[in-house]
Parts: C-alpha cells; sequence; structure tokens
C-alpha cells in the first residue's frame, strides 16, 4: 500500500489582541503512514517555518466543540459572523492563538477521514502483521530449546 499525503496551504489570523490580527500562511498535512496525527507547518518569514503535530482526533472534535488541554487547545466559534475554528498553541516558547476559517479545515479534514478512516489507524501501521511476524515459531527451530533452563544450576548431577 502506498502511503496518502492530503495536503492544504492557507491562511490563518494569528490574534494578537481582541483589536489586531495578522496573516499567516500554513499548511495542514497529513500522512497515513502516521496516521493518527496532523500536521500544521507556519511559515513565519524566517528560514525556519514552525510545526506543530497533534492528534488528528483533537482537530476533528475541536470542529464541534472545545477540546484538548495542555499545549493544544481547539474550539469552533463565529467571528463578524462566519465560522471559524480557533487553535491555542502553547510551548515554552510562547503562546499562540490562531484562527482558520472552518469551511477550509473541514473540507481538508474530510479527505484524510476518507484517506484513512476512524477506527483503521492501527491497520495503516501493520502493528499486529508485524507481532504476529514476530512471534510466529521460526521453522526448524525446536521448542525443546525454549524449554531448557538458560541457567542450570550450579549443583552437580548424581553426585558429581
Amino acid at each position: 500500500m502506498h502511503p496518502t499525503v492530503v495536503e492544504r496551504e492557507l491562511e490563518l489570523n494569528l490574534i494578537l489582541s481582541p483589536e489586531r490580527s495578522i496573516p499567516v500562511p500554513a499548511r495542514l498535512s497529513y500522512h497515513s503512514g502516521d496516521p493518527y496525527a496532523v500536521h500544521v507547518t507556519f511559515h513565519i518569514g524566517s528560514d525556519h517555518p514552525v510545526n506543530w503535530t497533534f492528534a488528528r482526533e483533537l482537530l476533528v472534535e475541536g470542529m464541534f466543540r472545545p477540546c484538548g488541554h495542555g499545549d493544544v487547545r481547539v474550539w469552533p466559534t463565529k467571528v463578524a459572523g462566519r465560522s471559524v475554528v480557533l487553535m491555542a498553541l502553547s510551548s515554552p516558547d510562547g503562546d499562540a492563538l490562531l484562527e482558520a476559517p472552518t469551511t477550509q479545515v473541514s473540507a481538508w479534514l474530510e479527505r484524510t477521514l476518507r484517506a484513512v478512516p476512524p477506527g483503521s489507524e492501527a491497520a495503516q501501521l501493520g502493528i499486529d502483521d508485524g507481532l504476529a511476524e514476530l512471534l510466529a515459531p521460526t521453522p526448524g527451530c525446536h521448542d525443546e530449546l525454549w524449554l531448557r533452563d538458560p541457567w542450570p544450576s550450579d549443583e552437580s548431577k548424581d553426585g558429581e
């Protein structure tokens, strides 16, 4: 199976105060090889973009109701009559409140959910197949090898 990548370029607003915000170009990315996560890259006019990774489920739920705690919180709201989703991000370097257009984020999320439906993420990782291979008996290996005591006792047999 080939990995699926779902990306979307969009402009977010970095909220500086209730009266002031600045546009920030961003890219939303989803990779089927990392099926539980979404990635947001902020292009802030420097040589090094800022990257955030958090649970796709958090973003999905945050489209409908406030969720998250700690470093990432997401919730829907209306600003000037339009639907937006707010993302509050906290790190040791600082905090940011970002506003994203609900329709664009929702359309991108729907594409990720079609690529890897909820509940099928573990199958994308192949964990079950890997465990089965790891735990499968090795051809030509005899069970008695596994039954022997790897640390024989120090006691001599037959009074030796």
